[in-house]
Parts: C-alpha cells; sequence; structure tokens
C-alpha cells in the first residue's frame, strides 16, 4: 500500500465500475398478528403436561387462559415472511451506514449453537449443578474481556451497553460512598461527542453532568478538563474514539487529571472495533469500561434489541461488581450472591445467555491474532471510504485527518447549494437498498452523517456504497425535489412522526393499541 502523502490507496487493484443495483422493497398490506387470529385455529397440537399438576395460589393465578393469538403453522410462518420481506437488514444490504452501532456479519453458526436445546431451553432458576455448562461460557467470556480491556473482573449482567454504563455509575458513586465522599462527589465529566448514555446515566443516578467541548481540532478539550476536575469530581465518563472517530491520543493525561483529583475515569468501550488487540482501557489507567456485545463481538442488534452489556472493573472496583458473580473454584461453578459490597442487580437473573454464548463463540473463531486483524481491516475500511466520500462533490469530514473505525461526515456544502438536508439524503439512499444514520442530537457536525464500514465489507461493498452516495448528491444538483420526496421504492412511503412525541399515542401491546385506536 503506498506511503506517499496524497496518493492513498494507490496500490489497490482497480476494481470494476460500481452499479446501482435494482431495487424494490416488497410492500404487504400485513395486519398484526393479533389482528389475523381466529378462535379455534390451532398450529400445533400441544401434549397433556408430564408433570403432576401443582397447586398454586390465587394471587400468581390468571383468571383467564392467555388471550393469545390463533393461527395455523402456514399462516404464522407467511405472516413473518412477510415481514421479513419489508424490513431492510443487515443481511441484505451493505449496512456501513449505521455509524457508531458497528453493524457487521454474525456468523450463522453462532445462531445454531443458541438454538441447541442445551442452551434455549435453559432455566433461570435451575441450580448451578445442572448449568455448569453455561456458567463455564460465562467464566471463561469474562476472563477473555479482562484480558482484551486489561481489567481485573467483569460482569456480563447488564442486559445493554447503555446498563452496563449505569451499572459504572453506580459502582463509581458506591466506591466513593465507601470512603465517605458520597456526598461531596457529586458531578460527572464527559464529552460533546462521547455516547450521549453517559451523560444520560450519569444525571440518572442524580449527578451534575459537566460536558466538555471539541478544541480547533476536534479533541475533548483539555484545558476545559483542567478547569472542570477537583474535589466534587466523582468521574470522567468518555468514549474515545468519539463518535466523530478521532482518538484522543492524549487520554492517559486526561486520566491522570482526574485521577489527581480524586476522581475515577471510565472508558466506554461501547465500540472497540478499531480497538482489538492494539490498546486497552487499562493502558490508559481506566478504572472501569464497558463493552457493547451487539457491536464489537458480534452479536446480532435484533432491531434494538437484544443486546448485551459487559461492565469491567480495576481490582479497586471489583467489591462493587453487580452480584451474582460467577465464581470458579477449580472444579465448579457457582453463582455468589455474598457480595457485602456490590451494587446488586442490573437485571433479572444473571446476562443475556444467547449473546453471551455468540460472543464467546466469535471470539473462540478467531482468536487473539483475528481479534487485532478485525481491528486492522475496520481501520482500512474506514480510511478507505472516507477517501472515496470525500470525493463527493458537497461532502466534506470536519477537521480532517484520518480517522479509526468511522466518521462524521457533512453534507453542508450540497446542501447549502441545493436546500437538500441529510435525512433525505439518508431517505433517497434507502431507494437503492441501504441507508444511513446522522448522528446524535444536537447535529453540532452541520447536515451529518455517520459512517462505520466494519471488517465485514468488501472494497466492492465499499465502492458500491460511495457510488450511491454520489448518484444520490448528484440528483440532488439536477432535481432537489426528486430527492426530497423520496422514499419510492420502499414499503412505506412517510411516516408521521408526532406520535413519537406523544405518550397519549404510544402503544407498545397489542391491548393498549386496541384500547387507545380502536375503541
Amino acid at each position: 500500500m503506498s506511503g506517499h502523502a496524497g496518493e492513498p490507496f494507490a496500490e489497490l487493484p482497480v476494481a470494476p465500475k460500481p452499479r446501482l443495483r435494482r431495487f424494490h422493497q416488497a410492500r404487504w398490506d400485513e395486519p398484526i398478528i393479533f389482528e389475523q387470529s381466529r378462535p379455534g385455529r390451532r398450529g400445533i397440537a400441544v401434549p397433556a403436561p408430564g408433570v403432576p399438576p401443582v397447586e398454586l395460589p390465587d394471587t400468581v393465578r390468571r383468571a383467564g387462559p392467555p388471550r393469545l393469538p390463533e393461527m395455523s403453522q402456514l399462516h404464522v410462518l407467511r405472516h413473518y415472511v412477510r415481514l421479513s420481506q419489508e424490513n431492510l437488514g443487515v443481511d441484505q444490504a451493505i449496512a456501513v451506514g449505521q455509524g457508531t452501532c458497528t453493524m457487521k456479519y454474525s456468523p450463522k453458526v453462532n445462531d445454531r449453537f443458541v438454538t441447541d436445546p442445551k442452551v434455549a431451553e435453559l432455566h433461570p432458576l435451575q441450580p448451578d449443578d445442572t448449568v455448569q455448562g453455561v456458567l463455564e461460557v460465562y467464566w471463561r467470556l469474562e476472563r477473555m474481556l479482562a484480558e482484551i480491556s486489561g481489567m481485573h473482573r467483569v460482569s456480563l449482567q447488564p442486559a445493554s451497553g447503555s446498563a452496563a454504563i449505569y451499572a459504572n455509575v453506580a459502582m463509581i458513586r458506591a466506591y466513593h460512598a465507601s470512603r465517605g465522599e458520597g456526598e461531596r462527589r457529586d458531578q460527572v465529566i464527559t464529552t460533546l461527542f462521547s455516547h450521549p448514555s453517559n451523560a444520560a446515566c450519569a444525571k440518572t443516578a442524580g449527578y451534575e453532568v459537566i460536558t466538555l467541548m471539541p478544541d480547533e481540532n476536534g479533541y475533548p478539550d483539555i484545558e476545559a478538563l483542567r478547569a472542570a476536575v477537583g474535589p466534587r469530581t466523582a468521574a470522567l465518563m468518555i468514549t474515545n474514539p468519539e463518535d466523530t472517530g478521532i482518538f484522543n491520543p492524549r487520554i492517559a493525561e486526561f486520566v491522570e487529571l482526574v485521577h489527581e483529583a480524586g476522581g475515577l475515569a471510565c472508558y466506554d468501550q461501547a465500540n472497540a472495533n478499531g480497538l482489538l488487540g492494539v490498546t486497552r482501557a487499562a493502558d490508559a489507567g481506566f478504572d472501569l469500561c464497558h463493552f457493547n456485545l451487539h457491536k464489537t463481538f458480534s452479536t446480532p442488534h435484533a432491531s434494538g434489541g437484544p443486546a448485551a452489556g459487559a461492565s469491567g472493573v480495576s481490582e479497586a472496583l471489583a467489591p462493587f461488581l453487580p452480584g451474582p458473580t460467577v465464581e470458579y473454584d477449580g472444579s465448579r461453578y457457582r453463582l455468589d450472591a455474598d457480595r457485602p459490597l456490590s451494587v446488586g442487580k442490573t437485571r433479572p437473573f444473571l446476562g443475556v445467555t444467547p449473546n453471551v454464548v455468540r460472543a464467546y463463540a466469535w471470539i473462540m473463531a478467531l482468536g487473539a491474532a483475528g481479534l487485532r486483524e478485525v481491528a486492522e481491516i475496520a481501520v482500512l475500511n474506514n480510511n478507505y471510504l472516507m477517501h472515496k466520500v470525500l470525493q463527493i462533490k458537497g461532502a466534506s469530514a470536519p477537521w480532517g485527518r484520518s480517522r479509526l473505525e468511522q466518521v462524521r461526515y457533512s453534507w453542508q456544502e450540497l446542501s447549502e447549494e441545493t436546500g437538500v438536508h441529510s435525512e433525505e439524503i439518508g431517505v433517497r439512499a434507502a431507494d437503492f437498498g441501504v441507508h444511513y444514520w446522522t448522528s446524535h442530537h444536537p447535529h453540532v457536525v452541520p447536515e451529518p452523517f455517520t459512517l462505520e464500514p466494519t471488517e465485514s465489507y468488501s472494497q466492492e461493498d465499499l465502492d458500491e456504497y460511495a457510488a450511491i452516495l454520489a448518484h444520490v448528491a448528484d440528483e440532488a444538483r439536477r432535481d432537489p425535489e426528486l430527492v426530497k420526496g423520496a422514499p419510492y421504492n420502499q414499503t412505506v412511503h412517510r411516516i408521521d412522526p408526532s406520535s413519537l412525541d406523544d405518550p397519549k399515542r404510544w402503544s407498545p401491546t397489542w391491548r393498549a393499541y386496541t384500547r387507545k385506536h380502536l375503541s
């Protein structure tokens, strides 16, 4: 690969010119499953239970049977196949556009593991002696993640990345309380481009949140940190690289400043895809960190869940880990709930077992060398895509320089020229079978779009994605109203977003929908 300035990727083979695929999403006027229910229809004849009946108190007995949909197997299958055809998902699209979420390929063999009855039919209240295998998977994965992060112990109990952040905030609070400083240390410092869950979790826990703004180079302003730290500082909670894709080279100095003030440093490594095998949270002196297993470690996002988080801590913080923890005495695995300093449970039972198994299998398949190769290819793909995107007239990347695993770009120039906004470009891109995400609000980067190609995508994929963006940018110049009127090839044209901000119209269940909208 060329190392000459101004000639990035000059020695890569010339790929064929990408073509725009003809794409049209399937559209079914598909009722939800409750509306298709018909009394008396059955998909399977359920055998009589083979265990003697148990008398339960009236307080835990249903007054009547659950109101589940009644359908044949064929109609259930048809319903879910139709819904799947109406989705634009990671298994059918070049899904590099969900920046910060690390949409990578999840090996299908791992789904085979988690649907095996030995995993799928486990019950969370089984005695420890009957679940030695899955406890071993938890125990081994915790130690793998401890090695990857440099932390002393890890808990896999959090059910999501944000839950892991909140678990870390709870441990920060418990640590200071144990030292008699819980009341005084009431401030948490974060940065503008760190994941917003850091500020949200700290605020939810009752902390005052101080946000550091970026300096002229896009880095968190270290002078602002010097001014912010003090006797009230509980912790610094920071993402690095931040959501811009920029890695802060002075991160160890940030940690040292917080430590000098008596605070703790918490590393948001939800997305560590560009860091695996290269650097670790402990290398910069952090006291806590967390991972999202559904980002870095290739467990599915599944439309926003089920996620899985992992909280890692130094030896000094280990007594405060959520309980129970998985312990091993050399011959037997057990759950240890006798932890007097623990912050308690962060969710019912132990953790999101299917995703724990998937992440364990993914790491085992790759090994240490493979994990580092993941990071190297992710960074290479990202900078190759950045090279292609910045050739599109009207696209830019504030603060310049190469990035790690993602970039927050801007369509500001194109928008000022055409009146077409970033959201509209993203919607039009969906007509070609791809999509992208803009950014967290507020849009400090004007007209943003955030791309993250990960290690899963080929050079041809990245060329095709960039060609789609270039085509839509050209459409915006030639016919802005065409772009503004998109999508044309999707299941739904446009939705009315007003209900998103009106809790009175929210319907999380069929019963609530019936009550609010059909009665």
